[in-house]
């Protein structure tokens, strides 16, 4: 104000304003005790004085304005700082940073923001306000009517309503009990889906909650189980959260604890529940728990849904019972649903393991129809199952299958196939095959190669052995384990003794444990030769590794000690094939009722 009449009055000196806006200042103040200076201020109508021109009552106006504009600029700023430093702010401002957003643009959101924020706040504060002069204006008319009542006093009733209240929106009679049913399960619906937080675990629930976890596997949980649900009156989210931290902390007290929480109606079980527990057990090979809690599942009347048989086919499938994975199998589609690939690779392999390969190629040829192709594992495996059978028409079949299905051959496949013919004694074809390996590139392995050998011994074909092996040597070979050991074997059974302990001697310069068809030659070789000492010497090997002998290796041993006359040690040997539950061949018996028959002695020492 001292500005304008500075500028107005430019002649007069500081005093003079002085006493000027004294005056001005003195008539504001008077017209703010009457109430006037309210109504005059943001209006553009100006109120003729007695005492100032209509000019210097627009310039006192317009100043005044300015100044309450001024004042309301600085609430709202110091307001705007209060929500630029609100939690809601400050949470949209670090969630900004992470995703990347800096500097102005991070500064201009933060103040957009909070002046948001405000507006809000104002608006609510606003209706606060309307509602406030509502009810009081309200409670005015009611004291008034109340008023009027008293000296005007009646008697009135609400008629008597006949019949059922209807409620009917857009045409929809929402009258009808079932509406409240169908409101009743859309609530426990919601339940479900936004769970509730677990309740906050303290105090001696807490210490409870600390001594199982830390619990080992042979300690009984059920009594601190028990104290704990007393202490907490859990639900079914507070039940899961103990269980995962149990879990995390302690696996082997989780699933005992799990178990037991099935039987808590707290827990609110359900069939999920079950299968995952089920599926745990399979993943440990714990079988028999495993169709334990199975069994309990089905004894409170829950059926095995398609999540349950799905665990089944893998659990049996793992376990080599063919029967009740089939069973399992068989379940998904009488429910309807049809198995994935993950389930059919399991029943496949299943059958192979049992030695099922029929079942396991018919069940190949309808994953075909359903457009799901089998992995080169299944169709390696089912190679691997025919060619240790000596099944060279199905080894065949599936190498075939292979290169339909875009699979190419390797060396593993490759190896398989040599196998196979070696094993059926077609030594051309595995001959073939090993030769067309070498021409895709594939150097042939130790492996490989001990298979080609081992197709040549059975036919004796010696001369043949020996010039591939020189052949391989020249390209760089070096046999290893496995070429050693069948050779060792061929040559033991062809009686030459000082050829054989020579490979033995490469196989001690490779520093590998010779395995056992390596003593199983040497016992065989050494009973036939007369060599009492070293055939002894390998048959104590044999006999420590008892575990690891079959039937055949039993017979193999038995009737090398009978042709080398050591009879008692025949008899001792058929014994122990005996107590393994396996039956000697009617060759083997015609063998050692010969033997007891005869009175030949053991041969002198070499």
């Amino acid at each position: 104000m001292r500005g304008k009449l500075s500028q107005v009055y430019s002649d007069c000196n500081k005093e003079t304003i002085d006493g000027m806006l004294l005056i001005i200042v003195d008539k504001v103040v008077e017209e703010m005790e009457k109430g006037g200076i309210q109504q005059m201020l943001g209006s553009t109508v100006v109120m003729p004085s007695q005492d100032f021109s209509e000019d210097l009552w627009r310039t006192v106006w317009e100043v005044s304005n300015m100044v309450l504009e001024d004042m309301e600029k600085v609430r709202k700023n110091e307001k705007m700082k209060q929500f630029l430093q609100s939690e809601e702010v400050k949470e949209m401002c670090r969630f900004a940073g992470e995703v990347g957003i800096r500097g102005d643009l991070l500064r201009e959101l933060r103040f957009k923001w909070a002046k948001e924020k405000m507006e809000e706040n104002d608006f609510y504060k606003s209706l606060d306000r309307l509602r406030d002069e509502k009810e009081a204006k309200g409670e005015k008319i009611f004291n008034e009517q109340a008023v009027v009542a008293e000296d005007n006093p009646r008697v009135a009733s609400l008629p008597k309503r006949k019949g059922k209240i209807k409620y009917k929106i857009y045409g929809l009679d929402l009258s009808d009990p079932k509406w409240a049913e169908a409101a009743d399960k859309i609530h426990e619906r919601e339940e479900m889906v936004w769970p509730q937080e677990p309740k906050a675990i303290s105090g001696r629930c807490k210490l409870v909650m600390e001594k199982i976890v830390s619990l080992k596997m042979e300690d009984d949980p059920s009594q601190l189980l028990a104290e704990w649900i007393e202490l907490l009156q859990p639900s079914r989210v507070d039940w899961i959260n103990f269980l995962n931290r149990l879990e995390q902390q302690n696996p082997d007290m989780h699933l005992k604890v799990a178990e037991l929480v099935l039987s808590e109606e707290s827990f609110q079980k359900s069939i999920t529940d079950y299968t995952k527990l089920i599926d745990a057990y399979a993943r440990d090979n714990r079988l028999e728990d495993a169709e334990r809690i199975l069994k309990k599942m089905v004894e409170t009347g829950i059926m095995p849904d398609i999540l349950t048989s799905t665990v089944l086919v893998n659990m049996y499938s793992k376990a080599g019972n063919v029967a009740r994975a089939k069973e399992a199998f068989e379940s998904l589609r009488s429910y309807g649903f049809q198995p994935d690939i993950k389930v059919y690779n399991s029943m496949i392999m299943a059958y192979i393991n049992a030695g099922h390969s029929t079942s396991a190629e018919l069940l190949m040829s309808q994953m075909g129809t359903r457009d799901f192709k089998p992995s080169e594992e299944i169709y390696l495996a089912l190679l691997w199952h025919y060619s240790h059978r000596g099944e060279a028409a199905g080894a065949g079949r599936i190498a075939n299958i292979m290169q339909f299905e875009g699979f190419h051959p390797t060396i593993e496949s490759c190896s398989l196939l040599v196998e196979a013919y070696g094993q059926a004694g077609d030594t051309d074809q595995a001959r073939t095959n090993f030769d067309n390996m070498i021409k895709l590139g594939h150097r042939p392995d130790d492996k490989c190669t001990a298979s080609m050998i081992a197709a040549y011994e059975k036919k004796n074909l010696l001369d043949e052995a020996l010039n591939l092996l020189t052949q391989l040597e020249k390209d760089g070979f070096e046999p290893g384990i496995d070429t050693y050991t069948v050779l060792v074997d061929w040559l033991g059974k062809l009686q030459l003794v000082a050829e054989a302990e020579q490979l033995l001697g490469k196989i001690a310069e490779l520093g590998e444990v010779p395995p056992l068809k390596v003593h199983l030659s040497l016992c065989d070789m050494y009973s036939r030769t007369g060599f009492e000492k070293k055939a002894l010497q390998a048959l104590g090997v044999l006999e420590a590794k008892k575990e690891e002998l079959g039937p055949s290796e039993f017979e193999r041993t038995i009737k090398a000690l009978i042709a080398g006359g050591f009879l008692q040690d025949a008899r001792r040997i058929h014994g122990l094939m005996e107590s393994k539950g396996f039956a000697a061949s009617e060759q083997l018996k015609v063998s050692l009722m010969a033997s007891q028959s005869s009175s030949l002695r053991r041969p002198t020492k070499r």
